[in-house]
């Protein structure tokens, strides 16, 4: 009994813990950030499987977080409101998460609309000049991560 209880208790310490959310992953290996970033329009509409430190969660509803590499690096994983809740208190671990790469492409109203909305969220002053034109963006749209404890 002695050897079942060291053996669980060895387990437990050497094996970090994690937290599941959303579909579970299916790829097995990682792309660098960097290179999600630096190949961003070929990766476009792929499956894609990121690693980084939570450097961002949002605020409000938990719809999306920000996933940074060691070289400062970052891509924001964006989910349906309510479909997965990034928990606040998973900034400054480590992650993974897993989802479709989109580009998005907006208009110079609605990239103020969309800066707008995220300023507010983080409580910052908005300036509307501060947008210069046409904006594309991407980020993954996530389907499952794993919050590394």
């Amino acid at each position: 009994m002695k050897v079942v209880f060291l053996c669980v208790t060895a387990l437990s310490l050497c094996c970090a813990a994690e937290t599941k959310l959303g579909k579970p992953l299916t790829l097995t290996q990682t792309t660098p950030i960097a290179e999600v970033n630096a190949k961003a329009n070929e990766l476009a509409g792929k499956t894609v499987l990121v690693k980084g430190k939570v450097s961002e969660v949002c605020e409000m509803m938990g719809c999306w977080m920000q996933l940074a590499d060691e070289s400062g690096k970052s891509i924001k994983i964006k989910v349906k409101d309510g479909e997965i809740v990034f928990p606040k208190e998973s900034v400054g671990k480590m992650a993974l998460a897993e989802g479709k790469l989109a580009k998005i492409e907006m208009t110079k109203e609605q990239a103020i609309a969309s800066a707008r909305h995220e300023a507010e969220e983080k409580g910052r002053t908005f300036d509307p000049s501060s947008v210069k034109g046409p904006v594309t963006i991407y980020q993954i749209a996530g389907t499952g991560a794993v919050i590394l404890e």
